[in-house]
C-alpha cells in the first residue's frame, strides 16, 4: 500500500500566514505540470511492487486546474501505476474556483474528496489573511459541491487570529456542524518568518498572537466537534466515524509515499528525499531527465524520533513494544523513563502498551514530543 502526493505550486494571490512553496504567476503552468508528468512516468518503478490506495492534489491551489490538466494526470498514473480498486482521491481547493462548472467538472472526473480551504466564515478574517474568496463563496463552495454529490468533503478552519474571539470562533464551528460536513482540519495559526503576518506583527500593524486564546479556542473546538459526533483523531483533525483524511493518517503511520512536483517529499519505508523547491530548477531539471532532489538516510535514533513526533499527534498513539521491536531496547527504555512524568502531569494516557496525548496533552504535542527525542 503507498500513496501518491502531486504538488501543485500556484496561487492567484499570497496568503499573509503562508510559508508554502508556490508562484502566484501561472506563465509556465503547463510547461511545470508537463514536468510532473514527466516525474510521474520516471518514478513509477518506485511503486512497481506496491498499489496505490490514495492520491492528493495539494498546493498551492490544485482547484486552479482544468479538466483537461486532471485528465492528464490520471491517464499518466492509471498507465504506468497498479491504482487500487477504491482509491481516495482529494483535491484541495479554494471556495472561490468551486464554480458550478467546475464543481460539474470534479463530480464526473476521478476525484472523490474535496479539502476545501475555508479558514474561516468571517469576512473581516479573510480580508485580514488576504484570501481571495469572501465569506458567502465559502458557503456556496460547500452546499455546491454537496448538492453535486460531493459529500467527502474536509474544510480547513484556523483559530487563534488576531481579534477572534470565542464567540466568534463558536460561531464559525456552528456554520460547519450546520453544513455537516465529514472532516475539519482546525490549525492554530502561527508566525512563520518572513511571511507578511509575521511583518506586520513587527510593524505594530495587528497585535501579537495570544497563546491563551489560541488554547482557549482549542478546548472550544474539541467540546464541540466531539459532541457533535467528530472524533478528535489527530491534533488538527476530526472527522466523523470511518472519514478519516486515509491519505494524511498513512503519513502519520509510517506508510511508503511518492512526491510529485516541486518542494514535494517522497517516503519508501526507510530513505526520505525531497525535491527542489523552485519551479524554473525543476522544470529544467525534468527536462533533462535529472531530477534536481535530496536524499536523506535516518539513522535508527533518528527514525525513532520521527515515529513519536507523528505518532504521538494521533489517536493511535506510541506503543511500547513496536519502539522495541523497530528500534531497539535503547529507544524503549528511553521512552519509558521520560513518559512518565507527562502521565502524572495528565498530559499523557497509558493503556496498555500504548500512550496517546490527552487533550491539554495535544495543546503541547510538540513539547512532550521533544522530551521523547533521544
Amino acid at each position: 500500500m503507498s500513496g501518491i502526493y502531486l504538488h501543485i505550486p500556484f496561487c492567484k494571490q499570497a496568503c499573509h500566514y503562508c510559508d508554502f512553496h508556490f508562484s502566484t504567476t501561472l506563465k509556465n503552468k503547463q510547461k511545470l505540470l508537463q514536468a510532473m508528468v514527466l516525474e510521474l512516468e520516471e518514478r513509477a518503478p518506485e511503486l512497481q511492487n506496491s498499489t496505490v490506495s490514495t492520491i492528493y492534489f495539494g498546493g498551492g491551489t490544485p482547484s486552479l486546474l482544468d479538466a483537461t490538466d486532471l485528465r492528464r494526470f490520471f491517464d499518466v498514473m492509471q498507465r504506468y501505476y497498479h491504482i487500487g480498486t477504491h482509491p481516495e482521491i482529494t483535491l484541495e481547493a479554494n471556495p472561490d474556483d468551486l464554480t458550478p462548472a467546475v464543481v460539474h467538472e470534479l463530480r464526473n472526473s476521478p476525484v472523490n474528496r474535496l479539502s476545501i480551504g475555508v479558514q474561516s466564515f468571517r469576512e473581516k478574517d479573510l480580508k485580514a489573511m488576504n484570501r481571495a474568496h469572501n465569506a458567502r463563496e465559502a458557503e456556496s463552495a460547500v452546499k455546491r459541491s454537496q448538492d453535486a454529490g460531493i459529500t467527502n468533503i474536509s474544510i480547513d478552519l484556523m483559530y487563534g487570529l488576531p481579534g477572534l474571539n470565542a464567540e466568534q470562533w463558536g460561531q464559525n464551528l456552528d456554520r460547519v456542524f450546520q453544513l455537516n460536513v465529514p472532516h475539519l482540519s482546525a490549525y492554530g495559526l502561527t508566525v512563520e518568518p518572513g511571511t507578511a503576518l509575521a511583518h506586520q506583527i513587527k510593524k505594530g500593524h495587528i497585535p501579537p498572537l495570544s497563546d491563551a486564546d489560541a488554547a482557549h479556542q482549542f478546548r472550544q473546538l474539541h467540546k464541540a466537534a466531539t459532541q457533535h459526533g467528530y472524533e478528535h483523531y489527530e491534533v488538527s483533525n476530526l472527522a466523523f466515524p470511518d472519514m478519516h483524511s486515509r491519505h494524511n493518517s498513512n503519513y502519520w503511520l509510517g506508510v511508503p509515499y511518492l512526491g510529485i512536483g516541486p518542494s514535494a517529499h517522497s517516503y519508501d519505508g526507510q530513505k526520505r528525499s525531497w525535491n527542489i523547491a523552485h519551479n524554473l530548477k525543476y522544470m529544467e531539471g525534468m527536462q533533462n531527465k535529472k531530477r534536481p532532489h535530496e536524499v536523506e538516510h535516518p539513522d535508527q535514533d533518528t527514525a525513532y524520533n520521527e515515529y513519536i513526533l507523528t505518532r504521538l499527534r494521533t489517536k493511535w498513539g506510541c506503543n511500547e513494544k513496536d519502539i522495541r521491536s523497530f528500534y531497539g531496547d535503547k529507544a524503549q527504555e528511553h521512552f519509558l523513563a521520560h513518559i512518565q512524568k507527562p502521565i502524572e502531569a495528565g498530559h499523557v494516557n497509558h493503556n496498555d502498551a500504548s500512550y496517546t496525548l490527552s487533550l491539554e496533552g495535544m495543546l503541547m504535542a510538540d513539547r512532550i514530543a521533544a522530551r521523547l527525542f533521544l
